[in-house]
């Protein structure tokens, strides 16, 4: 009888070198005469354990990691096929903590399934969501989605429903879906993850879309930087356009929709949805000023619904199971989950997913695990590059897109990046400057000019030139490029530089440096 065993086809465990792994189980296997299926599956989000090895046992998955080729022998001489014990073994993953205490909703499948497989994807609810929203009006998809509280997953975390009304509302013959796959933030990867290990749940996502504003076609915009999450989703459109889940006539329904992946060239400001428009449009990436909003004049002047991969791929689940199911997650206006991202200087990195009002300090530690150096935490930067700096007094904040809003602080895209105690903040905001300096579109001066002159600023800081008189003008830059500024490129610039001064103003000669302890 064969045993399947799941090797990860995921970037992360590819780096690692997932494929060797996979070439040498397949190769001891066929000299020991055993016979063994590999299954290509996602990453479980588990990325210190990765290349994570599953077998399936009478029992469940027993997972194995981190496996090297080297270690297959070992695994095998240990009776890994039935689940054997050996020092790389972690007994029935669903049993491991860092999965069992998460909530996956939109990350139900990812890690489980074959990326590639539909007959897979069906079997664990796929599609249930589109099969009820063709049976549904228009109207009554937004609905669906506007009762569930589903936010934008991105920075502003705008009301989905709310913007699909809007673009189902305009007077048109065409209309687009854009997904904004343009994942550019530090220390976040849960676009590339879906992408490449559950793709069918973001074109499921994007056609319930399409048929509740009157689209016919989408677009999901791309990293380069991203070649096998591009070549994954490429080959699911072409198995979902094949078994009529996408093209002229989805399942005998009469309804149409097209989708397609353009790769952008790398720029952190096509992000922004009006520079992505650019962008997709064969121009080069600049904001565009608002009015008109892409839900009225978006990609090629039409009607645009313009969504982050999360957002869109967390509609499946609430077409299939609906909007009060969904709804019953989260705090406050925050509902449903999301995929929190780890990175950094961090023991236990990957994602977790789990509802709104999670606190920082659980995600660092419970899951974490504290830092990869066994220093102490310092400061943890969360949203991306132009996200606040938040020290220790912050961490038992909930994860609450208001709770971290009246601070001056982002949830924005789950990303969180750990700092030890040996970070020098100064450095980081001098950082931010020159990451905005860098990344600007240049249209509008605070931020072209506002970051050019912080980083000069800030070096004048570092190198103890009057740092009382060069605070108060970096001040200043921060006030202008905030309330100046074209795009959250520099208007949110200041986020991370004030946080620095004002959480951590020792880094800048502005109060004695604490005594580390012995």
């Amino acid at each position: 009888m064969s045993t399947t065993i799941f090797v990860p086809r995921d970037s992360t465990a590819l780096a690692l070198g997932a494929d060797d792994v996979a070439r040498a189980i397949e190769q001891e296997a066929a000299s020991r005469g055993a016979d063994v299926r590999i299954v290509r599956n996602g990453s479980r989000g588990l990325f210190w354990l990765e290349p994570l090895v599953e077998v399936q046992t009478a029992a469940g998955r027993v997972a194995y990691g981190p496996v090297s080729a080297s270690d297959v022998p070992g695994l095998f001489e240990a009776g890994f096929l039935t689940g054997g014990a050996h020092a790389l073994a972690h007994g029935l993953t669903d049993e491991i903590p860092f999965l069992k205490k998460q909530e996956r909703m939109t990350f139900a499948r990812v890690g489980i399934t074959d990326p590639l497989s539909l007959d897979d994807y069906i079997a664990h609810e796929g599609y249930a969501g589109l099969t009820r929203a063709l049976a549904m009006a228009p109207a009554q998809i937004v609905q669906e989605v506007t009762d569930s509280g589903l936010r934008g997953r991105g920075g502003a975390a705008f009301p989905t429903g709310i913007k699909w009304k809007t673009v189902l509302g305009a007077a048109s013959d065409i209309k687009y879906i854009v997904c904004n796959a343009d994942e550019g933030d530090s220390g976040t990867f849960s676009d590339r993850m879906v992408m490449e290990d559950d793709p069918f749940m973001l074109i499921e996502g994007m056609t319930i879309a399409g048929l509740a504003v009157g689209a016919e076609h989408g677009y999901i915009y791309t990293r380069s930087e991203y070649p096998h999450a591009i070549a994954v989703t490429e080959a699911a459109i072409a198995l979902a356009t094949q078994a009529g889940w996408l093209g002229d006539d989805i399942r005998g329904s009469g309804r149409r929709f097209h989708l397609e992946v353009r790769k952008g060239a790398g720029a952190y400001v096509c992000g922004e949805e009006t520079a992505l428009l650019e962008s997709l449009e064969g121009k080069r990436g600049v904001v565009r000023a608002k009015p008109p909003l892409p839900a009225i004049e978006g990609l090629f002047g039409k009607p645009t619904v313009i969504n982050n991969v999360i957002s869109l791929a967390t509609v499946p689940v609430i077409l299939a199971r609906g909007a009060t199911f969904y709804r019953d997650f989260g705090m406050g206006r925050s509902r449903g989950t999301l995929p929190f991202q780890l990175a950094g200087n961090v023991l236990q990195g990957g994602l977790v997913e789990k509802a709104f009002g999670i606190t920082l300090r659980e995600l660092l530690v419970d899951y974490g695990g504290g830092t990869r150096s066994g220093r102490a935490i310092r400061a943890v930067q969360v949203g991306g590059p132009l996200g606040a700096y938040l020290p220790e007094s912050r961490f038992d904040t909930p994860m609450d897109y208001e709770a971290f809003a009246a601070f001056g602080a982002v949830v924005g895209h789950g990303g969180i990046v750990v700092f030890d105690e040996t970070v020098d903040m100064a450095k980081m905001a001098r950082y931010a400057m020159e990451f905005c300096a860098i990344e600007s579109c240049g249209k509008c001066t605070p931020c072209r000019i506002g970051s050019t002159r912080g980083v000069e600023v800030i070096d004048r800081i570092i190198a103890g030139e009057q740092p009382v008189k060069q605070v108060a003008l970096v001040r200043d830059l921060c006030d202008t490029m905030l309330n100046g500024s074209l795009c959250a490129m520099g208007g949110m610039t200041p986020y991370p530089v004030l946080s620095a001064l004002n959480e951590f103003p020792e880094d800048f000669g502005l109060a004695p440096k604490p005594a580390k302890a012995a």
